[in-house]
């Protein structure tokens, strides 16, 4: 995060605007809807500026900038077609510690004007820290569609009645579950559909019904987090991950969809790295139960789907013999995600008829698997976690029937910015963990489908 986003009151306050063509007009409007007390240096102003003097939004000082022109304001923008002047303002904004914007010069700013949705008082700022206002308003057009122009007089009416809500409920959580239900339930729909009143007396309804539970009531949410990509997760998935008190995630789990967790959520890391587990299979089935009968709203995030080699069934066993509530919502499975981004259909009618998914080690990490039945001819083989036994599956599948030429291809953190896609056979995979260091997460993918990669790889790749 290159930029702490932040909301500055600038109401009733001094704010200097340097400049008097169209761009600083846009910067007076913007200042002006925030309440500020705006004096304006320019030799010269626009069409715009001057009709905003003759209103009183903005006084005007008809010269240029002289450095006691930055006494005692509270923030600077910079706005000329000079670019000396705007860096002077800049220094001399910086060394006075007065917060500074020069308009197309991110270099010179200590601060970014972001791009506005505006439903006051609910307002939200979209940056891309300078590198392109244009990338920012798009973003911002297409966040408008999602932000009805109600969520204002919602948030005008939370305010009205939270000293109320504060004294009805003195513990924190209880009014955090409250205030939960009026913002997802009746209240907050008769107010979009324009019906105030009723909305009002809903509320107060709610706020007088003394037999109403607003505590936590304890499940767990089984979420497939997918193979990295957070784009690759589902509108589902995302909706529980705003709403637990905790969550208790893999190694497998990438940062970017952590970072999608509501930010006051408990972190609980359990690892699950082959051989090296900080928490045992057994100790993350009782945490979870312990969690939701606390009344915690529990997020169990793993990689992948959680029903595919992601011991989910074993967890929610565990849940349904303690009569624990809990969801479960697939992901895509790393098998599915990692081929398609890697450009290998995992089913074709030229190559494969079936598709088979195995998971390299047991339990106790053995390898005991039905050879014979996987070394069939046109058929997919998905190995999850056998980056440590390809020399074993390598041998036995040769062993088993199928040519040693036979395409194979390992997949590293695959759906990612990092991803890594080798090709091989089945004679020479077991050379490449050590000659390209390979580590985990990394798919293998045996089978004729194997020769379309070059021909249908997309991802990361110019087309």
């Amino acid at each position: 995060m290159n930029y702490l986003p932040v909301f500055l009151k600038v109401e009733g306050r001094p704010c200097l605007v340097v400049g008097g063509g169209k761009v600083a007009a846009r910067k007076v409007r913007l200042l002006a809807r925030a309440g500020a007390s705006i004096t304006l240096v320019s030799p010269s102003v626009c069409d715009e500026v001057a009709a905003a003097v003759k209103q009183g939004t903005v006084r005007h000082v008809e010269r240029r900038f002289q450095d006691e022109d930055m006494a005692d304001v509270v923030l600077v923008i910079a706005a000329t077609d000079d670019a000396e002047l705007n860096q002077s303002v800049s220094e001399l904004a910086q060394r006075r510690r007065i917060p500074v914007n020069v308009v197309d010069s991110p270099a010179l700013c200590s601060f970014i004007m972001p791009s506005i949705i505006d439903r006051s008082p609910v307002q939200v700022a979209v940056s891309t820290g300078g590198a392109s206002p244009v990338l920012a308003r798009l973003l911002r057009a297409r966040l408008e569609g999602f932000i009805p122009a109600a969520y204002g007089q919602l948030a005008k009416l939370v305010d009205e009645y939270r000293q109320r809500v504060k004294d009805r409920f003195a513990d924190s959580e209880h009014r955090r579950y409250f205030w939960e239900s009026i913002l997802q339930g009746r209240v907050a729909e008769l107010l979009f559909a324009g019906q105030e009143v009723k909305a009002r007396t809903a509320l107060q309804e709610a706020i007088d019904d003394t037999d109403a539970h607003y505590g936590a009531t304890g499940e767990v949410y089984l979420v497939g987090a997918g193979p990295g990509d957070p784009d690759l997760i589902t509108f589902r998935a995302l909706r529980l991950m705003q709403q637990a008190d905790v969550v208790v995630y893999d190694r497998l789990v990438s940062q970017p969809i952590l970072d999608m967790v509501r930010r006051d959520a408990e972190l609980i890391y359990a690892g699950k790295q082959r051989d090296q587990h900080t928490l045992s299979q057994e100790s993350i089935n009782q945490l979870l139960v312990r969690l939701a009968k606390e009344g915690k709203r529990v997020l169990r995030l793993k990689g992948g789907d959680p029903f595919i080699f992601g011991r989910g069934g074993e967890e929610i066993e565990t849940l349904a013999a303690e009569q624990i509530p809990f969801q479960v919502v697939p992901g895509i499975t790393a098998a599915s995600g990692c081929a398609a981004y890697a450009g290998i259909p995992l089913t074709h009618r030229d190559y494969a008829q079936s598709c088979i998914f195995v998971t390299g080690h047991l339990k106790d990490g053995s390898v005991d698997l039905d050879w014979e039945r996987l070394a069939k001819p046109a058929q997919t083989i998905v190995f999850y976690m056998g980056l440590h036994t390809i020399p074993v599956l390598s041998r036995e599948l040769i062993a088993h029937g199928l040519s040693k030429d036979t395409p194979v291809a390992l997949v590293q953190q695959g759906t990612t910015r990092d991803q890594r896609v080798f090709i091989e056979t089945l004679e020479t995979m077991p050379e490449l963990p050590e000659r390209e260091q390979l580590k985990a997460p990394t798919i293998i993918i045996v089978g004729e489908v194997v020769q379309l990669q070059e021909k249908l790889s997309w991802f990361g790749k110019e087309q």
